[in-house]
């Protein structure tokens, strides 16, 4: 590995530190940038997801503030996603990528177009909860293992993902739910981590210097992420989804 592209990893990973802090999807930074420098798809995706950890653990620190008082919202769903990111890494290293490949960027954008409509539909929601529902109920759990399987699979958006999912299943203000998926999806890449640490060929060197460009990242997108308005910050998330969407769609 050249000085150069040693650099160019440290780039790729702040960026995607930031952006998945804001509102996901920074794994489509990483992942090419270490196909670029000739690591094999499969190695490049396992050392991406790695490297990005501690930029999801920086990310999640930032935003403290907007988890007080959802610690119990938090545990409920992060049984999904945890089950969800073991059934997801372990489907990368025993399928073929075309199987999954092909159906990811069809989430991606049902997931932009469920944000766009997303204040509706929870209007809809909250109009036939019962005041006795509880604040997570199972249909959220299952959602949250849905994007756990892709994000232990891919992971690239599946913050798109959750910010869909928890607005209309866990309607709260957009800000505190981006807190809440900060936490849901650092510990499907973490526990998907784990996972390729003990069965999967993982090129450390990236692993190293994506980490060190996303801790970074993360606190920057933590910091200035939350001063951004809610309606800009979903306009914000369609946007990437759309263009994420289209990317894989050329691909």
């Amino acid at each position: 590995m050249t000085p150069l592209e040693s650099v160019a990893i440290v780039a790729a990973g702040l960026a995607a530190g930031a952006i998945n802090a804001i509102v996901g999807s920074g794994s489509l930074i990483t992942f090419p940038t270490l196909l670029a420098v000739g690591y094999a798809p499969v190695t490049a995706n396992v050392s991406s997801n790695i490297g990005l950890v501690p930029g999801s653990v920086s990310g999640i620190f930032g935003y403290r503030r907007e988890l007080a008082g959802q610690a119990t919202r938090v545990r409920k769903l992060a049984s999904g996603s945890i089950i969800g990111s073991l059934v997801g890494a372990g489907l990368l290293l025993q399928l073929p990528a075309s199987v999954f490949d092909q159906v990811v960027p069809f989430f991606i954008l049902g997931a932009s177009v469920l944000m766009a409509v997303q204040p509706r539909l929870s209007r809809w929601v909250s109009s036939r909860r019962k005041d006795d529902a509880p604040d997570v109920h199972i249909v959220a759990v299952l959602a949250t293992f849905l994007a756990g399987v892709y994000g232990g699979y891919f992971g690239a958006a599946q913050g798109i993902i959750l910010l869909s999912v928890l607005g209309i299943l866990v309607p709260d203000d957009i800000h505190r739910s981006n807190a809440v998926k900060n936490v849901l999806a650092g510990l499907v890449n973490g526990v998907a981590a784990i996972y390729f640490i003990a069965f999967a060929n993982v090129a450390w060197e990236a692993v190293v210097l994506v980490a060190a460009g996303s801790v970074v990242g993360g606190a920057l997108g933590a910091r200035y992420g939350r001063r951004i308005p809610p309606l800009a910050l979903r306009r914000l998330v369609i946007a990437v989804g759309l263009i994420v969407a289209a990317k894989l769609f050329l691909a």
